[in-house]
């Protein structure tokens, strides 16, 4: 098939509804946070491996502001059990976050956070 025939077909589709980079990049980012506990870096980075525009991604991402990332970050600790006690349990903690693609400095307040609250709960 010729680029001048793929071209045209995708603009059918687009114009069927059945081409919506905008709307797969929001549910992609919200299926993302809520199953997966994704961060708002990893998301980022998989929509841009699928070719997704910038400005899709950028509206996908808008949908969470820190707060709501903190929160999430927070309660995934949390919901684990990470003790976050020591210094051992804090980099692991730390590093859960990062991995799943929370930005470095939210992803410390977070574990800071879940240490006080489960220091609280004791």
């Amino acid at each position: 098939m010729e680029e001048a025939e793929i071209d045209d077909v995708v603009a059918v589709l687009a114009e069927a509804g059945a081409v919506d980079d905008e709307g797969f990049a929001r549910r992609y980012a919200s299926d993302k946070r809520l199953l997966a506990g994704w961060g708002a870096d990893r998301i980022e980075a998989a929509l841009q491996g699928r070719g997704v525009a910038r400005e899709h991604i950028d509206a996908a991402l808008a949908g969470e502001d820190e707060e709501a990332q903190f929160e999430r970050a927070t309660s995934l600790l949390l919901g684990r059990g990470m003790s976050c006690d020591g210094e051992r349990e804090r980099e692991r903690a730390l590093g859960l976050l990062v991995r799943r693609g929370f930005p470095l400095e939210l992803a410390y307040d977070a574990v800071r956070a879940a240490e006080r609250r489960l220091g609280e709960a004791a």
